[in-house]
C-alpha cells in the first residue's frame, strides 16, 4: 500500500482518495503514478487467478514477445486505415488465412472482420443473413418484417442478445437430458419462409460437443427440395474454429458443406491469443450486404468499417498475427494434441474416482464435462465447485438449459498452459474435494437466476 510519501507527506489528501475510490466518487484530486498503481493493483488482489480459471475459455498465456508486441502496438486505433494501413493488411491478411483454414472455395472472394470477440463476429453475420433474406423477399413481394433464428437450447447467449437487440424472433430448439446438442430431429417445427439461417454450434459451452452439423445441412437440402426455400447456416466455431481444422482434418464442419455462409471464431480461445479477439469469415465478399459497409473520411482517407465496434485497439490481431507465424498449422496442431491428451487423462482420472459421469460422449474440444454417479450421495456439482475454490481452482457448475434443467454439469476447460503435473493437482483436489463432502456433506445451491429481476432506482 502506499505510504505518504507517495502523498507528499499529506496524509489527509491519502484519506481523501480512499474515500473516493472505495466511496464511487470522482477524485477530485490526482496522485502520484505509484500511488495510483499500488491502490488499483490492491483492489484486485482477490481476484480468482486467470491461470486456475478452469470455468473459462480465454487465453491467459502468451509468450513474452508476444506481450512486448501487444504494448508495443496497444495505442494504435486499427479502425484509422488510412494512418494504420499495415494494421488493416495484416487483419485482411488473416482472413484469407482463415477463409483458407475453414476450407472456403478457391473461386470465392474471402471476406471478413476481426471483432472485439466471438459476439459481436456473430452479431455481424447474424446481421447479414437478416438483410440478404430481407431483400430477398422485397423482390419476391413477400413480408419481409417477420425474420427469425433456429437454433439449440445449447445457443451462446450472444445469439440471444442478437436476436433481441435486432428484432429476430428466436426459435430455440429445447434440449433433452442425455441429449444437449442441436439435431434435425424435430427442426420442421421451427423452420419456415421466415428463417434467416440456422445456427449450429462447432464447440458448445455447456459441453463442448458439436451440433449434428452434417444431419442439419442435410435437413434443409430435403427441406429446400420440397419448398423452395433455401436456408443458409452459420457455425458459431467459438471454441471449436481453432480446434477442429487441426484435429479432425477430415471432418466436414465448415466451408465444405455449401449451404454453410458464414463462421465465427475466438481468437482469444483456442486461437492463442489474449482477450479481445473474434473472427468473423463468410464464404463470399457477396455474403456480406453492401448496405452494412459504410465508409468514413474524417480519419484521414476513406476507409470502409463493417464492425459494431469503431476505435479499437490493433494489439489482438497483431497478436493473432504473431501466433499464426509462431506456430503454423503443425505447431497449432502439437498444441491441440497434447491439449486433447490432457482432456482424456483428467476425463480418465474423475471417472475412475467413480464420482462422475461423462456427459460428452463425443470428445471433440478440450472440454471435460461431468455429472455426478451415484457414488455421490451427500453432496451436488455446486458443492464440488464451491470446495475446490479452497485450492484456488475455478470450475463452472450450473444447471444445463430447457427442457433438461435437472442435469446439473461440471465442466473443466483444458486449456494449452496446464500441463500434466497441473492436470493431476487438479484431480487429485476434486477428488479430495468428493472424499471430503462424501463424508461431511454439503449445502451448496444452486445460484438464483437474474434474468427476471426488476430494479427500481430514484434519481
Amino acid at each position: 500500500m502506499p505510504n505518504s510519501k507517495d502523498f507528499d507527506g499529506n496524509i489527509s489528501m491519502y484519506e481523501d482518495f480512499q474515500r473516493q475510490i472505495y466511496g464511487g466518487e470522482f477524485p477530485k484530486e490526482g496522485v502520484c503514478a505509484r500511488a495510483a498503481k499500488a491502490q488499483v493493483e490492491a483492489h484486485m488482489w482477490t481476484d480468482a487467478n486467470p491461470m486456475l480459471n478452469l470455468s473459462s475459455f480465454v487465453t491467459t498465456f502468451v509468450e513474452p514477445e508476444l506481450k512486448e508486441l501487444e504494448m508495443a502496438h496497444s495505442h494504435v486505433n486499427y479502425v484509422d486505415h488510412d494512418m494504420y494501413p499495415k494494421s488493416y493488411d495484416l487483419e485482411q491478411k488473416m482472413v484469407s488465412m482463415l477463409h483458407d483454414l475453414w476450407n472456403g472455395p478457391k473461386d470465392c472472394e474471402p471476406y471478413g472482420a476481426a471483432t472485439i470477440g466471438s459476439s459481436e463476429a456473430c452479431m455481424l453475420a447474424g446481421l447479414a443473413h437478416k438483410w440478404n433474406w430481407r431483400e430477398q423477399r422485397q423482390a419476391e413481394g413477400k413480408d419481409g418484417s417477420r425474420p427469425n433464428v433456429v437454433t439449440g437450447g445449447n445457443v451462446q447467449i450472444v445469439w440471444k442478445k442478437f436476436m433481441k437487440y435486432f428484432d429476430v424472433e428466436p426459435r430455440i430448439v429445447p434440449l433433452e437430458p442425455g441429449n444437449y446438442c442441436l439435431t434435425a430431429e424435430h427442426l420442421e417445427q421451427y423452420v419456415d419462409e421466415n428463417t434467416i439461417c440456422v445456427v449450429a454450434i462447432a464447440g458448445q459451452t455447456f459441453t463442448g460437443e458439436d451440433d449434428d452439423i452434417q444431419g442439419i445441412h442435410d435437413w434443409l437440402d430435403e427441406y429446400e427440395k420440397q419448398t423452395g426455400q433455401s436456408i443458409p447456416m452459420h457455425i458459431d466455431g467459438a471454441s471449436g474454429g481453432f480446434v477442429n481444422p487441426f484435429l479432425y482434418p477430415d471432418y466436414e464442419w465448415d466451408f465444405r458443406l455449401p449451404r454453410v455462409q458464414s463462421i465465427n471464431a475466438s481468437g482469444h480461445k483456442f486461437g492463442l491469443v489474449n482477450p479481445g479477439l473474434g473472427w468473423v469469415v463468410f464464404r463470399d465478399r457477396s455474403i456480406f450486404n453492401e448496405e452494412l459497409v459504410f465508409y468514413v473520411n474524417y480519419l484521414g482517407g476513406e476507409s470502409p468499417t463493417a464492425t459494431l465496434n469503431f476505435s479499437r485497439n490493433a494489439a489482438p490481431i497483431i497478436a493473432q498475427a504473431y501466433q499464426f507465424l509462431r506456430y503454423g498449422f503443425h505447431g497449432y496442431k502439437r498444441i491441440m494434441e497434447l491439449t486433447m491428451e490432457n482432456t482424456l487423462h483428467l476425463r480418465q482420472r474423475l471417472i475412475d474416482s467413480g464420482y462422475f459421469a461423462v456427459m460428452n460422449q463425443t470428445q471433440r474440444i478440450p472440454v471435460v464435462a461431468l455429472t455426478l454417479s451415484d457414488k455421490a450421495t451427500k453432496f451436488n456439482g455446486f458443492d464440488v465447485s464451491y470446495k475446490v475454490r479452497e485450492k484456488g481452482w475455478v470450475l463452472s457448475a450450473y444447471s444445463m438449459p430447457p427442457n433438461a434443467e435437472s442435469v446439473v454439469s461440471l465442466r473443466i476447460v483444458v486449456r494449452p498452459h496446464l500441463n500434466r503435473t497441473a492436470i493431476n493437482d487438479l484431480a487429485e483436489d476434486i477428488i479430495a474435494a468428493c472424499d471430503y463432502l462424501e463424508q461431511h456433506g454439503g449445502t451448496a445451491t444452486p445460484p438464483a437466476l437474474h434474468g427476471h429481476h426488476k430494479h427500481s432506482h430514484k434519481c
